[in-house]
């Protein structure tokens, strides 16, 4: 439960204190927050990172109405019915995003896509997606940031570049903090990281590996060969991945000196050259680690709940993301139906967009097609998707505004403390209501 107490010297009776808040901004999802509110405004956020504070701070709840039908305000109810309609009617509706909201609303999302037997996906196909079709060819050797706070005496970064990204993973999981095992801190680690530049998180590396773009598979495999002791030409290593035989095999005998490695990497692996071919690469490296040491390994997620959303995805349908239910049953396959493809071959007849802008980042192609199709949208905030839309739900802010669950990047369930509330609905109150409508239409009994 939130703690909340008042202040003996607060210039006002509405001054509260929310203990060990989440912050939902990054896959991070710090819960030690500490919130000071007062009138319905976050005034501090301690412990918070640069862009933790940012998401408290800036946090205000806009005088829009909480309904918009094309363009018009409306009463929220009057929403639901337009919207069940356009989801109920069409032959190929899909549902997008949910990366940003609760796993108890995602888990209503995947309901309506069944229901209404069209797609459901989430933002992970234009980010993760990749690592997740890997992780079901491979396989995931895992842990939590807590073991790797306490365990992790290797830690490597590829592709990842959490100084600027996820600001409190150094210092609160993966390089900085004092461990039970690791009691001097950063003095008992090894850091390595990876990638095509020189990022800011290079420089709290004690080895930095530079490689040529689009050759991350070659390296990879190049540590696979040096792990099972096989000899290597080292001028062909150096001349396809621009860094030495050498400096490879010093990384390797590191590797299997190391107590308890891990290896997180990010969307400079995944959305590379050879894409779900270099997670699964990376993924039996620490497979084959296993052999000699305890290996782990795991994605830097961006998106505050998009882990929840693999997993809210994946126990309800078996799949992670772009998942189609046209035949009354499950069907995955990444390319025919996730929500740039869709849209950019103009198959989808509706959609229904949930916490996500496609407007602002999907290819011109898919944005024209959307733009002209029927659509509702969730969202706390303007953006280019809600203006366009022909349904707009003004919604509450997970996390500030809404209780619920999240889950962090290491697929640990974090409870929501929320700091106010809004007048505004929730994600998941509106998508109830749809769900309701939608088997209403359909025949169905609510449930």
């Amino acid at each position: 439960m939130a703690t909340t107490t008042a202040k003996s010297d607060a210039p006002s009776a509405d001054l509260r204190v929310i203990e060990d808040a989440t912050c939902t901004f990054c896959g991070c999802v710090c819960d030690d927050i500490e919130l000071k509110v007062q009138d319905s405004h976050i005034t501090e956020a301690k412990r918070a990172c640069v862009l933790g504070k940012a998401w408290f701070l800036n946090h205000d709840i806009e005088d829009r109405p909480s309904c918009l039908i094309e363009g018009q305000a409306a009463s929220v109810e009057e929403g639901i019915e337009r919207a069940a309609r356009i989801l109920s009617e069409a032959r190929y509706p899909i549902v997008y995003g949910l990366s940003d909201t609760t796993c108890e609303a995602q888990r209503v999302a995947v309901a309506i896509s069944d229901w209404i037997g069209g797609n459901v996906d989430t933002t992970t196909s234009v980010c993760h997606g990749p690592s997740g079709m890997a992780f079901q060819g491979v396989g995931e050797v895992t842990s939590t940031l807590g073991e790797v706070a306490n365990r992790g005496d290797f830690i490597m970064f590829w592709g990842s570049n959490p100084a600027e990204s996820h600001p409190r993973h150094f210092t609160k999981y993966s390089l900085m903090p004092k461990g039970m095992f690791l009691p001097n801190g950063r003095k008992d680690r090894t850091c390595v990281i990876v990638d095509v530049r020189r990022t800011k998180s290079a420089k709290a590396a004690d080895i930095f590996l530079q490689i040529k773009p689009r050759k991350d598979f070659e390296a990879l495999w190049t540590l696979r060969a040096l792990a099972q002791g096989l000899e290597l030409d080292a001028d062909e290593v150096e001349a396809e991945t621009g860094v030495p035989l050498a400096t490879f095999q010093d990384v390797m005998d590191r590797m299997k000196r190391a107590k308890f490695g891990v290896i997180f990497f990010g969307m400079g692996l995944t959305m590379t050259r050879g894409k779900h071919l270099n997670s699964e690469a990376l993924l039996a490296l620490t497979r084959d680690m296993n052999r000699y040491t305890r290996f782990v390994c795991k994605p830097n997620r961006g998106h505050g709940n998009v882990t929840g959303a693999d997993n809210v995805v994946s126990w309800r349908t078996g799949y992670p993301f772009g998942v189609n239910f046209g035949r009354g049953y499950p069907r995955f396959n990444p390319g025919e139906y996730t929500t740039s493809d869709t849209l950019a071959r103009a198959e989808a007849d509706a959609a229904m967009i949930i916490a996500s802008d496609p407007m602002a980042n999907f290819s011109q192609a898919a944005r024209d097609h959307l733009r002209s199709i029927p659509y509702v949208a969730l969202d706390p905030k303007e953006t280019p998707t809600t203006r366009a839309a022909t349904v707009a739900f003004n919604t509450a802010t997970y996390g500030i505004n809404v209780p619920g669950t999240v889950y962090r990047m290491d697929d640990v369930p974090i409870p929501l403390r929320p700091a106010f509330e809004s007048p505004h609905p929730s994600d998941f109150d509106v998508l109830s209501g749809i769900e309701r409508r939608v088997r209403e239409l359909k025949g169905v009994e609510p449930a």
